[in-house]
């Protein structure tokens, strides 16, 4: 694993404050002192959030003509968590520090030496901590009425396999996609929003024929699809890491799995995982059940349990990286360089000056272009640093409305990382910033 250095520690605390002063995100009821682990996205946060799901979902969906989405509740039976063993086994080892009384995961703990304090060996016994949030269901709170917020998205896929088999004329091979809020509570929520209690996931169960190599085949595709993923909407090749999983780190159920892991400022860390389940999953849901969960492939008129290739992403550490990845100082100006299909702002428009009918061309520029994208109009201040405010939100064009404007019906167009700026017809504005977003 690559280890953090002292500028790239910097550079973490630059895309922090960033994110704080620009409207991306913010920790969750600060007015209150906050709570660790939770965070809302402002206006651009949550644009650039909206952004990175609808360009999975546009390629891993509606793209395709081999996978569906769902959205599954985020509460379910119990018995469904009793199924897929998180009840029994989704645990982290705890330690409290004696002295502290902070509480760590034990395998964080470098040279029994407490990471907050310091103090050496002053740890507690290791205990298992379940990682699931309880709540109850009812008005009575006791263990009849008990349940759990979901950990992850995928068993709502599992649970639903038969409805969308049987209404959805989908077969084998095929995917059952989802977006969705996911909960966990972390012992020591860290790295900003890689790591928290409340997360976002997007995640894609794809069913195959149970031959191995009929599996391996999928496996491999997928793995590959997914780093392309990144790689496509702007993420730094240098950056970006596959590493397969040794057979001694995989999962009980799983025959493969492959990381996709991304270099941030705090070291290289999973950005998705791509797994083989192997049938584990349906076999598991059909036993505790006790309904048939198994596929009938009218193609070889056999009935068998599919396995399944997961793609899984987190959208928070999609996010961060690219937020570390576009993130660039330059001598005169901090510029968030994102792919234009993910920039939380496409165009800025701003009129020169408060005269001779600049405003109203502006704004009814700005509000022809608000149909088509996310625009941000800006009439405040010298025009260098209205660049800059929008060069610091990642906006990839801005369209500046001049005293030639209203004579010639011409304006000028800045784009982001090269600073140059074109001369364009106003009626060709849309054409032009579509050749570039789109065609990106």
């Amino acid at each position: 694993m690559a280890s953090p250095t002292p500028n790239s520690e910097q550079k973490m605390q630059s895309v922090v404050s960033l994110c704080r002063r620009r409207a991306f995100i913010f920790q969750s009821s600060e007015i209150y002192g906050g709570l660790n682990g939770c965070w809302d996205y402002g206006p651009l946060g949550v644009e650039l959030k909206w952004n990175i799901k609808q360009a999975w979902w546009r390629d891993m969906v509606m793209s395709r003509d081999d996978v569906v989405g769902v959205d599954c509740s985020i509460l379910m039976n119990p018995r469904t968590w009793e199924a897929s063993g998180h009840v029994q086994s989704f645990t982290d080892p705890m330690v409290d520090c004696t002295k502290c009384k902070g509480r760590f995961r034990a395998d964080q703990i470098s040279n029994n030496q407490c990471p907050s304090c310091g103090t050496k060996n002053s740890f507690t016994e290791t205990r298992q901590f379940n990682l699931m949030f309880k709540t109850y269901v009812g008005a009575v709170e006791d263990n009849s009425s008990q349940t759990y917020l979901r950990p992850e998205t995928c068993q709502g896929i599992f649970a639903n396999f038969a409805n969308i088999v049987s209404t959805s004329r989908v077969k084998v091979p095929f995917g059952i996609a989802q977006i969705g809020k996911a909960f966990r509570n972390e012992i020591n929520p860290r790295n900003f929003i890689f790591r928290s209690r409340e997360f976002e996931q997007m995640e894609m169960e794809f069913f195959v024929r149970p031959e191995p190599q009929e599996a391996e085949k999928w496996f491999e595709y997928w793995k590959t699809f997914r780093y392309d993923w990144y790689l496509k909407h702007g993420i730094s090749k240098e950056r970006l890491h596959l590493r397969i999983h040794e057979p001694s780190e995989l999962a009980h159920y799983a025959a493969g799995c492959a990381d996709i892991e991304y270099d941030f400022p705090f070291g290289r860390s999973e950005l998705e995982g791509v797994a083989n389940r192997t049938d584990y999953d349906l076999k598991k849901h059909s036993e505790f059940s006790k309904k048939d969960l198994s596929y009938f492939d009218a193609e070889t008129q056999k009935r068998y349990f599919p396995y399944v290739i997961e793609p899984s992403a987190g959208v928070d550490r999609a996010l961060l990286a690219f937020l570390c990845d576009a993130y660039t100082e330059e001598p005169e100006r901090v510029v968030l360089k994102f792919h234009p299909k993910i920039a939380p702002v496409k165009v800025a428009i701003f009129p020169l000056v408060n005269k001779d009918g600049m405003p109203d061309l502006a704004e009814k520029i700005y509000k022809e272009l608000k149909h088509r994208w996310n625009c941000f109009y800006d009439d405040k201040g010298a025009v260098g640093r209205r660049y800059r405010r929008q060069d610091e939100a990642g906006t990839p064009f801005c369209v500046t409305v001049d005293g030639e404007s209203t004579a010639s019906y011409t304006v000028t167009i800045r784009e982001r990382d090269s600073m140059l700026q074109e001369r364009v017809a106003i009626d060709q504005i849309q054409t032009y910033v579509a050749k570039r977003l789109e065609g990106a």
